[in-house]
């Protein structure tokens, strides 16, 4: 795997879509010569808001479409389907000039359906493989990127605020990813630091923590005003200090 799979996890709320986002934003600007795929892993679908993308179809819908071809009494044979949801797949990648996006949807619905299941994620392995950077916004977990996404991503990227239970979450994340082989290496942010002093009194033990980014208004605003985050100031205070922690992580 030469290709850099960053998996952004977290408690909700600490504002991992909005750090996924700002990722895309530096790379894109950093590596204009790199071809980069954002990856919505989120069933909300926050990140193709926060980078100003339209998605009309998921790989879920995909999914759907096909267990219903399955259930048809004159269906199509499993390897023609499954043939066919490759050419579907490569369809709902959207190509947002500097990067292309993909929405992974809803959970699956109710009921084994293995081989689909296990072919979509095949194909979405063998469509990353063709990206310099993939950067995917998951849920709270890394297990449903592992079971939808990826088996393995190469840095997982834990997302927290100053709080407890948000690092609790953090290193638990960090332990499941670990225990199962899940990621190469895993680094730690704390984001929406509103008070400097509370750094040092931050409990992370057993964390990686690779950097602090405070509390920054113009991300609140640019979200207000309906923007895409793209569009924030290179100058503002959570891109640099994003960009400093993703180095230290050797992510960039």
């Amino acid at each position: 795997m030469d290709n850099k799979i960053i998996a952004f996890a977290g408690k909700g709320g600490v504002g991992k879509t909005s750090l996924s986002a700002l990722t895309v934003k530096l790379l894109v600007e950093k590596f204009k010569d790199k071809k980069i795929l954002a990856i919505d892993a989120d069933p909300a679908v926050g990140l193709s808001t926060a980078l100003g993308v339209n998605v009309t179809h998921t790989v879920n819908d995909v999914r759907l479409q096909f267990i219903d071809e399955l259930k048809k009494p004159d269906r199509p044979s499993t390897i023609e389907i499954l043939n066919e949801a490759h050419y579907e797949l490569s369809d709902i990648m959207i190509d947002c000039g500097d990067f292309a996006f993909l929405a992974i949807g809803r959970p699956e619905s109710a009921g084994c359906y293995c081989s689909i299941n296990s072919f979509l994620k095949d194909i979405i392995s063998e469509l990353v493989s063709n990206f310099d950077y993939v950067v995917i916004d998951g849920e709270a977990g890394i297990e449903q990127v592992n079971r939808r996404v990826m088996e393995k991503v190469t840095d997982l990227i834990l997302i927290s605020d100053g709080s407890m239970k948000g690092l609790n979450v953090a290193r638990s994340i960090d332990q499941v990813a670990k225990n199962l082989n899940m990621c190469n290496k895993s680094a730690c942010i704390i984001n929406r630091v509103s008070n400097p002093d509370v750094i040092e009194k931050i409990k992370a033990d057993g964390l990686n923590i690779v950097g602090y980014i405070y509390e920054d208004q113009s991300i609140e605003m640019t979200d207000v005003e309906g923007k895409s985050l793209l569009s924030l100031d290179n100058k503002a205070t959570a891109i640099e200090q994003l960009e400093k922690a993703l180095k230290v992580a050797e992510v960039i």
